[in-house]
C-alpha cells in the first residue's frame, strides 16, 4: 500500500474527545479555533444579510426618495448600523488572528499549544458573551447610530439599546487584549531553540505585529466606550454639546482605536498571502526580511495616521499637513510587500489552486484599495470626497479585499489541516472568480458615484441626481458576490459532511512546521518531538510522491510517522 498521513481513522484532535461540553470546555487551540471560525461565519452571514438589505433598499425604484417615511429612513439606518459593526467587530477583526492565528500559530512555532490556553479559552468565552450581547441589542433594540458610535447620536438621541451594544462591544475588546497579549507571549517563549526571529514564517511575523496593536489599541476603545456609557447613563458632559463635552474628542479617541484597527484586519491577511505566494509559487519568498520589518513599521505608522479621518472636523491645519504626510508614508512599507509578493511568483512554478487564485485577487483588491486611499490622504481632495461613496468604496477595496479574500484563501489552504478534507477544486474556484467579478462590480461604481458628489448614509436618492446607474451597478455586483460566496462556503461545506477524498499531511508542499503534522493533527498537534527546523521557504526541503502521499520530506528523519502510514479507505 502507498504511504498516507492522513489520521481520519484514527485518533485526533477531532475526535479524542466527544460531546458539546468537551467542546466547550477545551483549552485545545485547534478546538478553539474552529470555534472561533464557525461564529464568525455565522456572523459573516448576518452582516451580509443586511448588507444586502442595503443594497436592495438603494436599488433605483425600491425607496422613493421624496415620499420615503421615517420608518423608512430610521430601517435604513438600523440595517447599515448592523451590517458594519457586526462585520468590523465580529468578522473582520477576529477573522484571521482568532480563528486562523489560534489554529495555525503554535503549529507554525512546533508548540503543542498557546502559552495560556485557559487564558485562550476564557478569550473565546468572552466573545461569545460579547457577541451575543451585541448581536442581541442590534437585532431586537432600534439601534441606529451607525457602526461608529459617534456622539450625540450615542449619547442624546437614541433608546437604551445603545448602552447593552457599547457593553457587548466593551466585551469584546477584552477578549481582542487577551488573544494578543497570548500570542505575544507563545511567540516569545514557545518557539523552538533553533528557530531565531528571522526563521520564523511570514504569517508569525504579521500575527506578531497585530497582536501588538490588539495590545496597545484597544484599551483606547474600551475606555472610550466606557466614557459613552458614563455620559449617557449619569449625563456627565464628556462628548455631548448639549452637556458641555466635545464630540471631537470621542472622534480622536475612536480613530486612535480605529485606524490601527483597520491593520488588525489587513495584516494578517497579509501574512498569510506571503505564505500562498511561496508555497504555490515553489519558490522561497523574495525579500523576507523586508517583508517581516515592513509588517512591524505598518503597526508603528498605524498608531500616527488617525487624524487623515478628521480633515474636515475642524483640527487644525498644521496637523492636517503632518497626519497628510505620515498617512502618505505608510504606503512605503505596504509596497514593499505588494512588491516583493509579484517578484516571488516571477518565473515561479505557478500553481492555480485556489487559494493562490484568493492570494493573486488581493494584489488587485489592496491596490486599488491602496491607490485611491492617497485620494484621501491629500488634504485638497479629501475634502470633495469626505462622506460620499468614494469613502466606502475605499475602505471596502481595503478592509474586505484585503482581509475577507485573506480569510478564504487561509481557510481553503489550511482547510485539509483542519479537517483531514480535499475541497472541490472547480467549485471553489467559481466561487472565486464570481466573488471576484461581484466584488469589483459592486465597489468600482461607487468610487464613480462618490467622485459624483453621492453622499454615504442616505437611505434613498432622487433620479434628479444621477446615482441610479451607479446604485443599480453596485446592487447587481453585490447579488454576484452573494452567490460567489456562497459557492466558496458550499464547496467547504461539501466537502466537510460529503465523503470524499482524504488529504495528506501536505498537500500544497508547505514548509512551514504545521505540514509536518498528520491532516487531521493529534491533540498535541505532532507526532514527532520536536519537529524538524529549517528553512520556512526553503521548497527543496520536499518533494511530491503523488496524490495520495502529497509532499513528503527528502530527506525524512527515522522516526517520522509519515513513511509508516497505509492508505486508508475513503472517508
Amino acid at each position: 500500500m502507498a504511504p498516507t498521513t492522513n489520521t481520519l481513522d484514527r485518533t485526533n484532535y477531532l475526535n479524542a474527545t466527544k460531546g458539546f461540553m468537551s467542546w466547550f470546555w477545551t483549552i485545545d487551540h485547534k478546538r478553539l479555533g474552529l470555534m472561533y471560525l464557525w461564529s464568525v461565519i455565522a456572523c459573516f452571514i448576518m452582516g451580509g444579510f443586511f448588507a444586502m438589505k442595503i443594497r436592495l433598499n438603494l436599488m433605483p425604484g425600491a425607496v422613493d426618495y421624496a415620499t420615503q417615511t421615517a420608518e423608512q429612513m430610521n430601517a435604513y439606518n438600523n440595517a447599515f448600523t448592523v451590517h458594519g459593526a457586526v462585520m468590523v467587530f465580529l468578522v473582520i477583526i477576529p477573522s484571521i488572528p482568532a480563528a486562523l492565528g489560534n489554529f495555525v500559530l503554535p503549529m507554525m512555532l512546533g508548540a503543542k499549544d498557546v502559552a495560556f490556553p485557559r487564558l485562550n479559552r476564557f478569550s473565546y468565552h468572552l466573545w461569545i458573551i460579547g457577541a451575543l450581547l451585541f448581536v442581541a441589542t442590534l437585532l431586537i433594540g432600534n439601534l441606529d447610530t451607525g457602526w461608529t458610535f459617534y456622539p450625540p447620536y450615542s449619547t442624546g438621541y437614541t433608546d437604551p439599546s445603545v448602552i447593552t451594544a457599547v457593553l457587548g462591544a466593551f466585551i469584546l475588546g477584552f477578549s481582542s487584549i487577551f488573544t494578543g497579549l497570548n500570542f505575544i507571549v507563545t511567540i516569545h517563549k514557545m518557539r523552538p531553540p533553533q528557530m531565531t526571529w528571522f526563521k520564523m514564517p511570514l504569517f508569525v511575523w504579521a500575527i506578531y505585529a497585530t497582536a501588538v496593536i490588539q495590545v496597545l489599541a484597544t484599551p483606547v476603545i474600551g475606555i472610550s466606550l466606557l466614557l459613552i456609557l458614563v455620559e449617557k447613563t449619569m449625563q456627565i458632559g464628556i462628548f455631548t454639546p448639549d452637556l458641555g463635552g466635545d464630540p471631537v474628542f470621542f472622534q480622536h479617541l475612536f480613530w486612535f482605536y480605529s485606524h490601527p484597527a483597520v491593520y488588525i484586519m489587513v495584516l494578517p491577511g497579509m501574512g498569510i498571502m506571503s505564505e500562498l505566494f511561496a508555497t504555490f509559487s515553489r519558490k522561497p519568498i523574495f525579500g523576507y526580511k523586508s517583508i517581516a520589518m515592513s509588517s512591524i513599521a505598518i503597526a508603528i505608522f498605524s498608531f500616527i495616521v488617525w487624524g487623515h479621518h478628521m480633515f474636515i472636523s475642524g483640527q487644525s491645519d498644521v496637523m492636517s499637513v503632518i497626519f497628510s504626510a505620515l498617512t502618505f508614508s505608510v504606503a512605503v512599507p505596504s509596497a514593499i510587500k505588494v512588491f516583493n509578493w509579484i517578484s516571488t511568483m516571477y518565473k515561479g512554478s505557478i500553481s492555480f489552486s485556489v487559494p493562490m487564485l484568493y492570494s493573486m485577487s488581493i494584489i488587485w483588491l489592496f491596490g486599488i484599495g491602496g491607490l485611491t486611499g492617497l485620494f484621501l490622504a491629500t488634504l485638497g481632495t479629501d475634502v470633495v470626497f469626505h462622506d460620499t461613496y468614494f469613502v466606502v468604496a475605499h475602505f471596502h477595496y481595503v478592509m474586505v479585499g484585503s482581509a475577507l479574500f485573506g480569510f478564504i484563501g487561509g481557510i481553503y489552504y489550511w482547510w485539509p489541516k483542519m479537517y483531514g478534507k480535499v475541497v472541490d477544486g472547480p467549485l471553489a474556484k467559481v466561487g472565486c472568480l464570481l466573488s471576484f467579478l461581484g466584488f469589483n462590480l459592486t465597489f468600482l461604481p461607487q468610487f464613480v458615484g462618490g467622485s459624483k458628489g453621492m453622499p454615504r448614509r442616505y437611505a434613498a436618492y432622487g433620479s434628479e441626481q444621477g446615482f441610479d446607474d451607479w446604485n443599480y451597478l453596485s446592487t447587481m455586483g453585490a447579488m454576484v458576490l452573494l452567490a460567489g460566496l456562497s459557492l466558496a462556503l458550499f464547496a467547504l461545506l461539501r466537502s466537510f459532511f460529503v465523503k470524499g477524498t482524504l488529504s495528506p499531511a501536505n498537500p500544497w508542499g508547505g514548509v512551514t512546521l504545521e505540514w509536518q503534522s498528520p491532516s487531521p493533527p493529534p491533540e498535541h498537534n505532532f507526532e514527532i518531538d520536536p519537529p524538524t527546523v529549517g528553512d520556512p521557504y526553503d521548497m527543496s526541503l520536499v518533494e511530491y510522491r503523488g496524490e495520495v502521499e502529497g509532499f513528503l520530506p527528502v530527506n525524512p528523519r527515522e522516526d517520522d510517522p509519515c513513511v509508516a502510514y497505509i492508505e486508508p479507505e475513503e472517508a
